[in-house]
């Protein structure tokens, strides 16, 4: 198993193996697995997803970033179902929906 986090400070000053592996670590990163890692949090607004999707090497080949305001707007159409236009105004504003962040 690989080392992914950097040794202590006093050990970087004093011994030169261990400021290689700082600054390699730091500078180019560690590999990660190929395939592909879905994983959610909680967030203020609800579930903040990221889908990572690798090829085996330091940097991701895609990074999907699920923001909560997208479950609410895909939720949007029950919400606005036999409602009149004019009450969508006051459903989006009651469902906290924040367009900015839809689009990642």
């Amino acid at each position: 198993m690989k080392k992914i986090s950097s040794g202590l400070r006093n050990s970087m000053k004093n011994q030169m193996q261990s400021l290689i592996e700082h600054f390699k670590l730091n500078t180019e990163g560690y590999n990660i697995a190929k395939g592909c890692i879905y994983t959610s949090i909680e967030a203020p607004k609800g579930e903040l997803g990221v889908f990572l999707e690798s090829n085996n090497d330091n940097h991701p080949y895609r990074c999907r970033i699920r923001a909560p305001g997208f479950f609410h707007l895909a939720a949007l159409d029950n919400m606005c179902r036999d409602h009149k236009l004019s009450d969508a105004v006051a459903i989006i504003g009651s469902a906290d929906i924040v367009f900015g962040e839809i689009d990642r």
